[in-house]
């Protein structure tokens, strides 16, 4: 399980981490009854305080995500399914990031619907203006 953290995101790193599970389990990349990373292994290879790892960890035992077995580590819950609502609240919060990551780039939502547009549509060569990069 790859967790990526951003300290220019807006949100707190424990919710962040929170929510690259939850995203994992809605991509699929994690299963029921996975392990996670240890505490110590997460807060050493994100360069976090463990206690945020072991806040995220908590709050996603207490809404029924993961399952922490002392002694043996913590491990997504056995049954737990990806909750088709959670794709709105990703898609937001991916919305969200692009959306920072354009404006500190100087770029408008306008911009940032068309390269979307374009990408979705399988032209990466193509500039905002139509023309081809590189005046082709």
């Amino acid at each position: 399980m790859k967790i990526r953290l951003s300290h220019a995101d807006g949100r707190p790193l424990y919710v962040q981490i929170m929510d690259e599970v939850r995203s994992g389990l809605v991509r699929g990349t994690l299963r029921p009854e996975d392990p996670l990373p240890s505490v110590r292994e997460l807060s050493s290879s994100l360069r976090v305080n463990p206690r945020t790892v072991s806040q995220a960890y908590a709050a996603l035992e207490r809404d029924g995500v993961v399952l922490v077995r002392h002694g043996k580590g913590t491990f997504v819950a056995p049954g737990v399914r990806p909750d088709e609502r959670e794709r709105p609240r990703l898609a937001r919060e991916v919305a969200r990031r692009a959306l920072a990551d354009a404006s500190r780039n100087g770029l408008a939502l306008a911009d940032l619907m068309t390269a979307l547009r374009e990408v979705e549509g399988g032209d990466p060569h193509r500039d905002g203006d139509g023309s081809k990069e590189g005046g082709q």
